[in-house]
């Protein structure tokens, strides 16, 4: 059965600046939608993006996990082992990095990072507590611990966030937005690159542990550095939106931040649904590896399929009053970190980045409200933010 069709397009900024009223008309028009501007099939359910998203056999990320198919075009930097890689290839980096940052690991860093949580925040209401919550503490506390623990040098961390711009921007079309980031993009890999080497990073660290695993015979000497790049690549732009989608939630639903600082335990339950509710990432493409079945379409061997993860997190069908960021909801189904063997393997470091702040500001503030118009960051990929003014209500 042919699908219907959509002339939507997903990338442009209306849609990036609001993209619900199109999750909306995707959801109700059926299972699969057909994208004829750029000839992808479209999931936006819940039941199906939960489905393709745990069938890597049928839905593979070996082509890509954006528009472009390595089946047929060469990929612009070497691909990751975890986010574009399937089993076989995909197993023994994402074995090795599981148990490197996995929750047991990251037991020894919960003191520290919760000290200089405790160090920002008490610096931002010494400065009067009305401040711009992205670059002040959304970006600023991941850009500060996450490195740290990676165990890259201080100098040129400012390259990490325009490197993870371009390269979601890249996973759409080219666009003004990738056209944006190209003219940067060789000088910031080029620096990422140069991070993952053995002897520039620190004994201590996540990335010095890759090499270990590498000098056990676990992963291979060529490996290494693609396991430590896809650390940078993907684990400070998507922990920083999604810091900035809960200071936003509290900041809008007052109530929910009097909920937290009553009961500072569901500071990860904040941070899920706030995941759910905001999607940090969008959306991510699949390529079908034989003719598939969806509800009555066949999506041929060789299609991309463009998931909307953001679509799935707020679709009725699956939650209850989804537009409502809740924390007496049980987020935990959310397809914000993936599912399956693709599920962001970073995720619980977002976690801890994030309950780390979020119980340093319930100790210390009574009252997050906006302080001014919020400004959104367009990207292909992510749901990201430029600016939250916010006025921070000392306890």
């Amino acid at each position: 059965m042919k699908p219907p069709a959509s002339h939507a397009d997903p990338f442009d900024h209306d849609n990036l600046e609001d993209p619900g009223p199109l999750h909306s008309a995707l959801r109700e028009a059926g299972p699969v939608v057909h994208l004829s501007r750029y000839d992808t099939y479209a999931l936006a359910r819940y039941e199906h993006v939960h489905a393709a998203l745990t069938d890597w056999q049928r839905f593979q990320s070996a082509a890509g996990v954006g528009l472009s198919n390595f089946r047929t075009e060469k990929p612009w930097r070497p691909p990751s082992l975890l986010l574009e890689a399937d089993p076989p290839q995909h197993d023994a980096p994402r074995r090795v990095l599981s148990t490197i940052i996995g929750p047991r690991s990251l037991h020894r860093l919960r003191d520290r990072w919760a000290a200089d949580a405790a160090g920002l925040v008490d610096r931002v209401l010494d400065e009067g507590g009305i401040i711009d919550a992205v670059p002040a503490l959304a970006e600023a506390f991941p850009l500060r611990v996450f490195p740290d623990a990676v165990g890259i040098p201080a100098g040129g961390r400012e390259n990490l966030l325009p490197y993870g711009d371009h390269l979601f921007n890249a996973f759409g079309p080219p666009n003004d937005l990738v056209a944006a980031g190209a003219g940067r993009i060789a000088d910031l890999s080029a620096w990422v690159n140069a991070q993952c080497a053995r002897d520039v990073l620190t004994p201590d660290g996540f990335g010095a542990a890759i090499w270990a695993a590498a000098d056990r015979g676990d992963l291979t000497p060529e490996q290494a550095p693609l396991v430590v790049r896809s650390l940078l690549s993907a684990g400070v732009d998507t922990t920083v939106h999604g810091l900035s989608a809960v200071l936003y939630a509290f900041a809008t639903h007052p109530g929910q931040w009097d909920r937290l600082c009553a009961q500072p335990s569901l500071a990860r339950v904040a941070f899920d649904e706030a995941v759910r509710w905001e999607s940090p990432v969008q959306t991510f493409f699949r390529t079908a590896t034989a003719d598939v079945t969806v509800g009555e379409t066949v999506i041929p061997d060789g299609a991309k399929i463009l998931m909307f993860l953001g679509a799935a997190n707020r679709d009725p069908r699956r939650w209850t009053a989804p537009d409502t960021f809740d924390l007496g909801r049980d987020p935990s189904g959310h397809v914000g970190f993936g599912m399956g063997i693709h599920q962001c393997v970073g995720q619980h470091i977002a976690r801890l980045e994030a309950e780390s702040l979020l119980s340093a500001l319930a100790r210390r503030v009574s009252r997050i409200e906006l302080a001014g118009p919020v400004a959104r960051h367009h990207n292909n990929t992510l749901r990201a933010w430029h600016s939250i003014p916010v006025r921070l209500h000392r306890k």
